[in-house]
């Protein structure tokens, strides 16, 4: 026969359940709240003393009825915390597994997905499947296996709320380590959020790839175009991390992919750059006209350009033999983007420093007054450049062919 505290403590537990089993929803609500400040941060073993060692039966009773209410979101706050209780507690592999008899994977990825559900509760929910990723492979497996990466990728790229795109990035995250067998889809996944629209999703995919690669090995050649696309962005953030990752990818096999798209993006096709007719523009409204993306773009090609180049000879004799000095000179008489002239001058005067036959060909191309002016301050020489001077160097013919850079330390 137990002791009377034991008594006691059953009696309590008996009557919190028939208070849950008859209570409403505020009832419930005061329940879970309760609960939820008492057993913060608690084990396993002292979750069950807490409840007479019947915590199973409480658990039970939580996840009928978030399976019951979560598409219309009642006490869902409350509900998915208590929950977290129980997954996080060290020694509660039997929560754990309760927890997943009854498909709560499932429900919790179909929270994530829901439109009308708050980002703080999909955030909590995403808390949750980590906890379940937290206990192993075989739990990452279950929960790619319910098309959890697809899940977590669209909260990721659809959400407003940076706590939980932040909760869907280390879950992506955790999904890739540890986990071959589903690895390589996690890749893919964060490959295909690259393109999205929310420029904090690019910024989060694009630093998560540069954990996941070496991970996954091999590069996939799909990840070129999105990458480059980056480029675009007038988000500084995203852009950093996209020419970090482009630096990463050096050592794989899409590196001459890169290094070519790169070259091509410092001479856009010319339909690209066509401005919008200023007619259509209303005169009566002031505006701050951003610059076409094609020339960010081709700003940014530029910049990640001469950040290659100075990091590995090798690298910068490729980009010489893709014919990058005849496209940075285009770039350098871009009138329409300042930027691009200024990235294109600075990269440009680098390649003639180091390459003497790179030099001669500029020399040449440009004129012996031009050249001099871009060799004294190539940072600033698009602020004086002339109309003719900008067609002289749009209009360059220089193509060194790849046989010459072997002899550029004679």
């Amino acid at each position: 026969m137990g002791s009377a505290k034991q008594q006691t403590q059953i009696s309590k537990v008996m009557s919190l359940l028939q208070e849950w089993d008859k209570g409403s929803k505020p009832v419930r609500k005061k329940i879970l709240e309760d609960f939820i400040s008492q057993n913060q941060n608690k084990t396993g073993p002292e979750l069950e003393e807490e409840f007479a060692q019947a915590a199973s039966l409480f658990l039970t009773r939580l996840t009928a009825w978030i399976r019951l209410t979560y598409m219309i979101g009642t006490c869902l706050t409350e509900q998915l915390q208590a929950l977290s209780i129980f997954l996080s507690a060290s020694s509660g592999q039997k929560f754990l597994a309760e927890f997943l008899e009854v498909g709560g994977v499932l429900t919790t990825l179909e929270i994530i997905s829901l439109k009308q559900a708050k980002e703080q509760d999909k955030a909590q929910a995403l808390t949750l499947l980590q906890h379940v990723a937290n206990a192993g492979r075989k739990y990452k497996e279950l929960i790619c296996e319910s098309y959890g990466i697809r899940a977590i990728a669209e909260c990721l790229a659809k959400s407003k709320s940076e706590e939980t795109q932040d909760c869907a990035r280390h879950l992506l995250e955790s999904l890739a380590r540890g986990n071959p067998k589903f690895e390589n889809q996690v890749y893919k996944g964060l490959i295909a959020l690259l393109p999205c629209s929310s420029p904090k999703a690019q910024q989060m995919a694009a630093q998560t790839l540069r954990i996941v690669q070496p991970i996954v090995g091999a590069a996939n050649p799909t990840i070129v175009e999105p990458l480059t696309n980056l480029l675009r962005t007038l988000h500084l953030e995203v852009q950093y991390e996209a020419i970090e990752l482009i630096k990463d990818l050096m050592a794989y096999d899409v590196r001459d992919d890169l290094l070519k798209v790169l070259v091509q993006l410092l001479h856009p096709p010319k339909e690209e750059t066509i401005k919008r007719p200023e007619l259509l523009d209303d005169p009566e409204v002031p505006q701050i006209k951003a610059p076409l993306p094609v020339f960010v773009q081709q700003a940014a090609a530029a910049k990640t350009i001469g950040i290659l180049a100075r990091e590995s000879t090798e690298l910068a004799e490729k980009l010489i033999q893709y014919r990058m000095v005849h496209n940075m000179m285009f770039a350098m008489g871009n009138q329409d983007y300042a930027d691009s002239q200024r990235q294109a001058s600075i990269t440009l005067e680098y390649f003639c420093r180091t390459f003497p036959i790179v030099d001669d060909h500029v020399r040449d191309a440009m004129g012996e007054a031009l050249y001099e002016q871009f060799m004294a301050a190539p940072d600033t020489l698009y602020v004086n450049m002339t109309a003719i001077q900008a067609d002289v160097l749009v209009s360059n013919k220089i193509n060194i062919p790849g046989t010459f850079i072997e002899g550029t330390s004679d």
